[in-house]
């Protein structure tokens, strides 16, 4: 908004005009003050010259001496204020006229106001009076050309004068009004000016200093009030078009916007999940509980789910028995699977009504972000099918929208409890591999392998089951229980004077863990295993994380007197790149992919690319998979002296491992 016409400039001329009129007022009133004081004074002259010429006149005019007279009269001239005398007789009679200078014109208006001109009269009588009355009367008239050039001569001084006070006075009542009053209302009207429509609700102006207890602070105050009164108006009636009156959760409109809100905040394939809840026992019990009732259970629930959720989930109430769950860091299927199962746990238990106990059912759809074209509405709409889907399925069910991502989410949910379970009743055992110096065909190593005891009471490791540890978040526990047996396992060889080197297999997210080189020296440490004898292989095709973070952790590692192996080398990342950035990492050696070992001889471009590689930066190699004489013949024709595969031995339990080759001399290697 601009302002056409300033205030300054308003009370500038306000007070302009008032000046005016009062100095004109003041300058009037003291001009006739000055006028008539001057009149005064001209009266007052002419009477004293009057009276020094009175005898001598009176005793001519009483001679009619008219020569006399007019001797005498010519005498007046000199005074200068008169300018005409004349003698009168009694009755007004003109007797003799004498004028001494010619008489300038007067404006009319002047003459007037100002009672001009100035005129006197003497009366003359006989001498030692011996006539009763006058003989005749002397009257003096003032030259009214003085008083009149008097009254301009005042007024222009009054007004050059007056008009400078006023001036100055117009100056400063004007800056003093701009600065107590316009300028702080400029700041007030550019701050309101400025207002986005959304901060005009509520909006608060800031106090102007020295202005606490005056008018326009009083202003300010009522403003302020009047703003939060509108905002808690507008929250109020915000909340009850966009909330639950009893819950206060946003309702389905409100949850749209910030499901939409975050589907454009965030990268096309960041992770979230739409859970959609219906508790049917809100609406079975429509007509059987009261209504205090019917929300002391809602309320119940709706405690439930907030304590399920972090605070970086949405919970709203979509109806008067859904809710719905934006969950913004659902990264897969399994996460959502288990917030759900986290959540109908709760909200199944009994809960208490007034002596009434009640046991709620609840029925759950979950809908996953796959595409980025996917809007807030699809995705509930996704979740809400998915939700009526496991209302007619049964009680207490749960059901993402397509049915294989439920049958998915439960087997890895099993999955977890099967890992966890396991380990608890130990059904989880290391098996043992050598590795064989194929020139001597002594054992220079050995490798520890998970294995799982199977429901026929088999050994073996599902190809699965560590990748799904990992995203399941148990590759933690599950890895530090391999370390520690493995670090057992040492401490007994190491008590029978065996110096064999055990290499054990570490997932990189065990490696990302802050506390994971710590509780290896602490292992180490309890069980008093020697340097170098643990061995760490870490996978190529891990991803451990940007090379500075990895030259650290690896640094540390070695510092801690563990060396680490390179397992499946040309697989993954640490290809000719990878090695190039990484000349000195502290790797101690190569493990050869089974899959380049398996096509030998036919197929060795392969094996050759790595064997020179090795040989370029002085590092073993170990061959993993040898499983023919062929194999290892043209293995160590190529430099590579280490293998393992079942050439030599499969995988073997710890007692079988020991029984076999154990008693055979072992051959003590330095890393």
């Amino acid at each position: 908004m601009r302002v056409t016409r300033s205030l300054t400039i308003k009370q500038m001329a306000t007070v302009s005009a008032v000046t005016l009129v009062i100095v004109s007022l003041f300058i009037l009133l003291q001009l006739f003050h000055f006028v008539q004081q001057r009149r005064i004074d001209y009266a007052q002259q002419m009477e004293n010259v009057a009276h020094t010429i009175r005898q001598p006149l009176s005793e001519a005019v009483l001679k009619a001496d008219i020569p006399q007279v007019e001797r005498i009269l010519a005498t007046l001239k000199p005074a200068g204020v008169i300018a005409r005398a004349d003698i009168v007789l009694p009755n007004d009679i003109p007797a003799l006229h004498s004028e001494f200078a010619v008489e300038k014109p007067v404006p009319a208006l002047i003459a007037q106001l100002f009672d001009l001109p100035v005129t006197i009269s003497v009366p003359l009588y006989s001498p030692e009076r011996a006539l009763p009355g006058p003989l005749a009367s002397l009257v003096l008239q003032a030259d009214s050309a003085r008083v009149y050039q008097f009254i301009r001569a005042t007024v222009a001084t009054m007004l050059i004068a007056y008009l400078l006070l006023a001036l100055m006075l117009t100056v400063a009542i004007s800056w003093c009004i701009n600065r107590l009053i316009v300028r702080p209302l400029r700041r007030l009207a550019l701050e309101l000016d400025a207002l986005t429509p959304q901060d005009l609700i509520a909006h608060q102006l800031p106090l102007p200093p020295n202005h606490r207890d005056d008018e326009l602070g009083q202003l300010i105050l009522n403003y302020n009030y009047n703003q939060q009164t509108l905002g808690n108006i507008y929250d109020e009636m915000s909340r009850l078009t966009t909330h639950y009156a009893l819950t206060g959760l946003p309702n389905k409109a409100l949850f749209l916007a910030l499901v939409e809100q975050q589907l454009k905040s965030v990268k096309n394939t960041a992770p979230l999940a739409i859970i959609v809840l219906r508790m049917e026992t809100l609406q079975e019990t429509n007509g059987i509980v009261t209504e205090d009732q019917r929300n002391m259970l809602l309320m119940t629930q709706v405690d439930r789910i907030r304590a399920c959720i972090d605070e970086h989930s949405v919970l709203a109430q979509i109806s008067n028995s859904d809710f719905a769950l934006l969950v913004k860091r659902a990264s897969n299927l399994f996460r959502a699977m288990r917030l759900a199962r986290n959540l109908m746990q709760k909200l199944t238990q009994p809960v208490t009504l007034e002596q009434l106990q009640l046991r709620p059912v609840t029925s759950m759809g979950i809908s996953l972000r796959e595409k980025e074209t996917q809007h807030g509405e699809e995705l509930l709409s996704r979740a809400s099918s998915a939700m009526m889907s496991a209302h007619h399925r049964g009680k207490n069910q749960i059901m993402f929208f397509e049915p294989s991502m439920t049958e998915r989410a439960q087997r890895r949910l099993t999955q977890e409890h099967d890992i966890l379970q396991g380990l608890e009743e130990e059904s989880f055992a290391l098996f043992l591999q050598p590795q064989i110096d194929m020139n001597s065909g002594k054992m220079v190593g050995a490798e520890a392998l998970l294995r799982m005891c199977q429901p026929d009471g088999s050994w073996s490791l599902p190809e699965d089951l560590i990748a799904n540890a990992e995203q399941l978040g148990v590759i933690n526990p599950l890895g530090r229980w391999v370390l520690e047996e493995s670090c057992r396992l040492l401490a007994d060889w190491q008590k029978c004077g065996i110096d064999l080197p055990l290499s054990v297999n570490l997932s990189a997210i065990q490696l990302r863990d802050a506390a994971m080189v710590s509780h290896l020296r602490d292992l180490l440490s309890q069980y008093h295993i020697k340097p170098g004898s643990l061995v760490l292989e870490l996978t190529e095709t891990a991803q451990v994380g940007e090379p500075d973070q990895a030259l650290q952790l690896l640094q540390k590692l070695r510092e801690a007197g563990i060396p680490v192996a390179l397992d499946d080398f040309g697989m993954g990342y640490a290809n000719l790149n990878w090695l190039q950035q990484f000349k000195d990492l502290p790797i101690s050696k190569l493990k050869m992919d089974r899959s380049f070992v398996a096509g030998l001889p036919e197929d060795d471009a392969m094996v050759r690319i790595v064997a020179a590689i090795a040989e370029i930066i002085t590092i073993d190699v170990v061959a993993e998979g040898v499983e023919t004489e062929t194999q290892r013949d043209w293995l160590l024709a190529r430099g590579i002296h280490i293998g393992q595969g079942y050439l030599y031995s499969e995988p073997l339990p710890i007692n079988s491992f020991t029984a076999r080759f154990l008693p055979i001399p072992v051959s003590v290697t330095s890393h």
